[in-house]
């Protein structure tokens, strides 16, 4: 395999001035660099990433754990980053944590090993951990995106979970509703138990009760969204409209309706919370609380390519805010 000095051997050059014109950053004449071009091309010479990375320090990469889920919000949030990283230059490693905490572990240390510029984190663990493999290492850049399953110091990108659910709540009782039941997400996990909080501060500002049973904790799935729509159906008062605490639940708590022979929102209105790719296109379309996904994955690797040139600096809280998208799932009572 040919190597760098080899290209400047055969071009006659320098390996500063064959470095030069592969990195483009500085001139070097049009005669040189066809020169050097040519040797690239005749020796099929290949840079070597590894190479630059131990030369420069950087590997130009990052890392992001994230967690299988079936939910489509996870991987809209990829795709933004993803976007994002490729335009800035960079190489996303993308690990998934599979929700089991050996797994996350061993992919933030093979994430180390990489020798990753710095880390995304977005998982729903169910036990926060001090991530006794980040002492191994030196000091790693780390933005935690809404929350985070690691007591440690980085920058954190939320979601006004408390404001969304308030909204969506204050959006079903402005259209008449006041039997309105919540299927929320579960309950460690800091999005879902404010999301809950807003729809409770909202019925109570309207001086509403929440019956009981009309409060379900689920797992911001399709099938959990399914089961409680069922549940909810089976209460000896069933509610007029619901707000789900994510898109996926309400997609389930849609097709509960359908195997029950019941409509939206003819029988029951529905909102949801993060407006996924397929809420437009659900018959008929939902109305939803809106996250600002691309938004949140391009912040996210900003922050993180500050925090790299800054890691003195102070970490930052940055709060994103939701708003009401009205579609066609919920009617005027």
């Amino acid at each position: 395999m040919a190597t760098m000095k080899d290209v400047a051997r055969f071009a006659g050059v320098s390996t500063s001035t064959v470095s030069h014109v592969i990195n483009n950053n500085r001139y070097v004449s049009d005669g040189v660099k066809k020169k050097v071009n040519d040797a690239i091309e005749q020796l099929n010479y290949a840079p070597s990433a590894l190479a630059r990375s131990l030369k420069i320090k950087q590997t130009k990469t990052i890392g992001m754990l994230v967690t299988t889920s079936n939910n489509p919000f996870y991987a809209e949030i990829v795709r933004g980053v993803e976007r994002s990283c490729y335009e800035r230059g960079y190489s996303l490693i993308l690990c998934n944590t599979e929700g089991d905490t050996k797994r996350m572990d061993y992919s933030m240390e093979t994430l180390l090993q990489k020798r990753v510029d710095g880390v995304l984190i977005m998982c729903t663990e169910n036990q926060h951990n001090s991530c006794d493999v980040l002492r191994r290492y030196p000091p790693l850049p780390v933005v935690m995106m809404d929350w985070s399953p690691f007591d440690i110091v980085g920058d954190v990108i939320q979601d006004n979970s408390l404001l969304g659910g308030e909204m969506a709540t204050n959006h079903l009782i402005s259209c008449g509703f006041k039997k309105i039941a919540c299927i929320a997400g579960p309950q460690d996990k800091t999005p879902a138990n404010h999301r809950l909080k807003g729809y409770r501060k909202a019925m109570a500002n309207a001086g509403l009760t929440i019956p009981d049973g009309y409060e379900i904790y689920s797992d911001f799935e399709f099938a959990g969204g399914f089961k409680s729509m069922q549940e909810l159906l089976q209460h000896p008062e069933p509610p007029e409209a619901v707000f789900a605490g994510n898109d996926a639940m309400a997609v389930g708590a849609y097709q509960a309706l359908y195997q029950a022979g019941l409509s939206v929102p003819d029988d029951i209105s529905i909102i949801g919370y993060d407006d996924i790719d397929l809420a437009p296109y659900m018959i008929p379309p939902l109305t939803t609380i809106h996250q600002p996904k691309d938004e949140l994955g391009k912040l996210a690797v900003d922050t993180l390519l500050y925090r790299m040139d800054n890691p003195e600096s102070d970490p930052k809280l940055l709060v994103l805010t939701p708003t009401l998208i009205e579609r066609s799932s919920v009617s005027r009572s």
